[in-house]
């Protein structure tokens, strides 16, 4: 008797066990490596859902296609943060970002309204940047890493910029430094994830910033296997096909001096101690460097923007861990070649293209984009940013985010790009 609950207990623990391992691999791999462990058929990546007959399998198939659609229609009546929400302190209705003088000279807000009153689709300027990007991405002569590869095979943890608003059915790919606070507070209003003293939010500027990046306000793709398992992958299928998918894009030299300039001309304990004290080590020669920002920048130790060039440009710096959000590009963010956007907007038309979206989505009269963010991290800068990049760096440089320029239609940077 003694052997027999022995052998039971020990069966039970194996298998929570195994659990505990299938749950682990694919949240880190995928679906697409646990297909290639099995015997079921892999999945083309974005084909048409599968529809009924031609054996057992195919009928399972329409079966579970039938569910996820049931699934699907009961989640676009509540919002997809199911359960309690958490509540947070209220916040006077005239807030707006605080920033100090330094903050403010930096990042370049500019709270001012402007008039963006235009047609569905100005000189059908979203159909051509759709269209180039659906060509490019069907031209065989045109490669990148990544390219090739299928909606299934992006492992779960790439998939963590993808933020879904089931209430109106939206999917947003957020790009660091291109208005993503801005996006994500209308993300949050759209999906009402999140409430104060138990109303959801209604103007965007009243949400706290600190609560605008809390991966824990957004559902995400990437969060979809705990919440629906082996169904995670067809249903985010599912919502792809449905959805209205959008992202915004910026040129890719001005993206990095101005993910630069945030990142390590303001005091940031966190990239401070990740980032900038092995650039100052590794590109400065520096030693004994300060444990905090604070003493780094009292003594005059910042990283210098060639030491971050370097950084970029160095074949170590990935293999220890992939890039950064804020310096990634954005093809490896939105995977735009497995996704298609039914929206590209770009941080140069930002008013235009936010209007344009907003009446897309028929939001527009109840939501508007808050006042516009006037960039001074201008395209004109570049040739005095990188006048002290040697030459080789910059065309090395330009080859690393070369796919996003010719993608989202930015024209080559000849001017940096010879003598």
């Amino acid at each position: 008797m003694t052997k027999t609950r022995l052998f039971r207990l020990w069966l039970v623990l194996g298998s929570v066990f195994m659990v505990l391992l299938i749950i682990v691999y694919w949240d880190n791999v995928g679906t697409a490596h646990f297909y290639l462990q099995t015997s079921f058929p892999r999945p083309h990546p974005l084909e048409p859902l599968p529809t009924p007959g031609h054996g057992a399998e195919k009928e399972f198939t329409s079966d579970v296609d039938a569910f996820l659609q049931k699934l699907l229609g009961g989640s676009l009546k509540q919002s997809p943060l199911s359960g309690k929400r958490p509540e947070q302190p209220s916040v006077p209705a005239s807030s707006r970002p605080g920033l100090s003088n330094a903050e403010e000279s930096v990042r370049g807000y500019d709270w001012s309204a402007r008039d963006t009153q235009q047609g569905p689709d100005p000189g059908g300027q979203q159909a051509e940047r759709r269209s180039v990007l659906r060509g490019l991405c069907a031209n065989a002569s045109f490669v990148f890493p990544t390219k090739e590869r299928s909606f299934d095979d992006i492992p779960n943890y790439e998939l963590n910029h993808l933020i879904v608003d089931d209430r109106h059915g939206v999917i947003y790919c957020y790009v660091p430094k291109v208005a993503c606070t801005n996006w994500k507070r209308v993300m949050i209003v759209l999906s009402e994830s999140l409430l104060d003293r138990g109303t959801p939010y209604r103007d965007p500027l009243d949400i706290p910033r600190e609560y605008v990046h809390n991966s824990s306000t957004h559902l995400t793709f990437n969060k979809f296997w705990r919440r629906y398992g082996k169904f995670s992958r067809h249903l985010m299928k599912i919502k792809l096909k449905k959805y209205t998918k959008f992202l915004f894009v910026r040129d890719p030299f001005v993206r990095l001096i101005s993910a630069f300039r945030s990142k390590f001309q303001l005091e940031n304990e966190e990239f401070y101690r990740k980032f900038a004290v092995p650039m100052l080590k590794m590109y400065a020669n520096r030693t004994g460097l300060p444990a905090s920002v604070s003493e780094a920048f009292s003594a005059g130790l910042k990283v210098s923007f060639a030491n971050f060039i370097q950084y970029l440009l160095d074949p170590r710096t990935e293999k220890l861990a992939p890039f950064n959000e804020h310096w990634r590009q954005v093809h490896r963010l939105c995977h735009p070649c497995q996704i298609d956007y039914d929206f590209v907007g770009k941080l140069e038309t930002l008013d235009q293209d936010a209007a344009q979206l907003l009446r897309l989505l028929k939001v527009d009269k109840v939501l508007h984009f808050p006042p516009s963010y006037r960039n001074r991290t201008a395209s004109s800068w570049e040739e005095d940013w990188f006048a002290t990049i040697p030459l080789a760096w910059r065309q090395q440089l330009y080859k690393l985010y070369e796919a996003d320029f010719v993608l989202f239609g930015y024209p080559k940077p000849e001017h940096l790009l010879r003598d």
